[in-house]
């Protein structure tokens, strides 16, 4: 089955030339892990981002983009992702997700379309994005492709442990947006005294305690100093005692409801 990299890079709000950059610089430092999106309308600029990487082939860049919810039907699913294919200038996704389960989603069609498009060596492999546990269960019977991933919000304050239970269950990854809150990490208490014992931020505390979870990270980030920072995270070693001071946390901030 297809891995997923740890650490790789959001690139929502990256809409010009000179943001989409920040894909090139992260590319060339050594992340290996680009997330776009249909309707993040930058799959042009971000494709042209990954091309323009010094020394990294495209086989080594772990490309992931997601189908919005208003083109799930059938042919709308090979429709928009060819276009995809033609905007990010490369012949496959490594990863093509179902965005979100509503508006034109319907599973038995939406997931044959994406069956095929494996099948077709269109895209690599199969995710899904903010599902349920029940539409998870159900995306698994009708897939006959295996599923890699579902991408879904996930940070100290919006924690969904019966989601990685799942995940840990059926054998898929679990891809972490927003792990970063926003930046509210920074005002998070249990978060901030473990960064100051550590020595670090409270944005790699919560990187480290995703990844130390067996979860995938794709912060955003544009300056090569967080880039770097973020990549760092990942091999910060936190103990049980911090896992388990952030696991207990009670707030609940989510970001993007439905």
């Amino acid at each position: 089955m297809t891995n997923v990299p740890r650490v790789g890079l959001g690139t929502m709000g990256l809409n010009t030339p000179a943001e989409a950059s920040a894909v090139t610089t992260a590319l060339e430092m050594g992340y290996r892990h680009v997330d776009t999106a249909q309707i993040y309308e930058n799959e042009a600029v971000v494709g042209d981002a990954v091309a323009a990487a010094a020394d990294v082939a495209r086989d080594e860049v772990f490309l992931a983009t997601k189908v919005w919810a208003d083109s799930l039907g059938y042919d709308d699913v090979i429709r928009t992702t060819r276009e995809s294919l033609d905007r990010l200038g490369t012949d496959f996704v490594d990863l093509l997700y179902v965005h979100r389960p509503r508006e034109t989603y319907d599973p038995p069609e939406t997931l044959r379309a994406f069956d095929d498009l494996v099948d077709d060596g269109l895209a690599r492999s199969v995710g899904v994005s903010n599902f349920t546990v029940p539409e998870l269960d159900n995306a698994l019977d009708l897939l006959d492709t295996p599923l890699v991933a579902h991408q879904t919000e996930y940070h100290p304050l919006f924690q969904r442990p019966d989601l990685l239970d799942h995940a840990d269950d059926h054998g898929y990854d679990v891809v972490a947006y927003s792990p970063l809150a926003g930046g509210r990490v920074r005002e998070v208490d249990e978060v901030v005294d473990i960064a100051e014992k550590h020595d670090t931020t409270p944005e790699s505390v919560s990187i480290a305690w995703l990844v130390a979870k067996g979860v995938c990270v794709i912060p955003k980030a544009s300056s090569e100093t967080h880039l770097r920072a973020n990549l760092r995270a990942a091999d910060l070693e936190l103990d049980a005692e911090d896992v388990a001071a952030i696991d207990g946390i009670e707030r609940e901030v989510e970001l993007y409801p439905e």
